[in-house]
């Protein structure tokens, strides 16, 4: 008998709890846009700051000055076989 007291109890009070909550389906398209918006400019916030920490890493600067140099001595060699 105590079980189906607290069921009905429980169920009162969710059902307030909704009442409480009432919101038009108009507010709730709205706040829904406006979560996938926020979401969408935080998801933006974070790639960029993780692109810039990856390309200013001590890695992509040693890799990127390799690949530099490497071209550099490619194209030097290319216009000593074509100026002798």
């Amino acid at each position: 008998m105590r079980l189906y007291l607290a069921i009905g109890v429980l169920l009162l009070a969710l059902l307030a709890y909704t009442e409480a909550q009432d919101d038009t389906i108009q507010q709730r398209f709205a706040n829904v846009g406006d979560q996938l918006s926020e979401f969408g400019q935080s998801i933006a916030e974070k790639t960029k700051a993780a692109m810039k920490t990856i390309q200013d890493s001590d890695f992509a600067i040693a890799t990127r000055n390799f690949f530099q140099n490497g071209f550099e001595k490619l194209k030097k060699s290319v216009e000593d076989i074509r100026n002798p």
